[in-house]
């Protein structure tokens, strides 16, 4: 179980730091918004945030990251389904299945997780009815 944890943890990490390499170069590089680039690469700012939790496997920063993540998931399903271009289509599928991978791979590292704290409050609300 606890080889589980790792590579899910692993690929998780791995996801988030693909997902703001590849924000940063489709929004300078690859396909701006703009010609040389775009302020839209302000949006890998949110992304940086859990970066050093999430490389801790910090289980609060797992949790909130991974809500977070889902307007990654809105933002690639966006740009996907209603960008000009097959570069940008492209990219914004990428989006969507990193921020995808990282969002299953979070959860089910945090499962054993929550599961010990459901079995910790009803040991307590045991202790306290006796």
């Amino acid at each position: 179980m606890q080889n589980r944890a790792r590579i899910f943890h692993l690929v998780a990490a791995a996801s988030l730091i693909a997902l703001i390499l590849l924000c940063v170069a489709w929004e300078l590089i690859l396909a701006p918004l703009r010609p040389g680039g775009s302020w839209m690469v302000l949006k890998v700012i949110p992304l940086l945030l859990p970066l050093r939790g999430v490389l801790k496997r910090d289980v609060y920063t797992m949790q909130w990251s991974s809500m977070l993540i889902l307007a990654y998931l809105a933002e690639g399903l966006v740009r996907a389904t209603s960008d000009h271009g097959s570069t940008s289509i492209m990219l914004g599928w990428a989006e969507v299945a990193l921020s995808c991978i990282y969002f299953f791979c979070a959860i089910l590292y945090l499962h054993p997780f929550k599961k010990a704290a459901k079995e910790l409050a009803r040991r307590a609300i045991q202790k306290a009815s006796q």
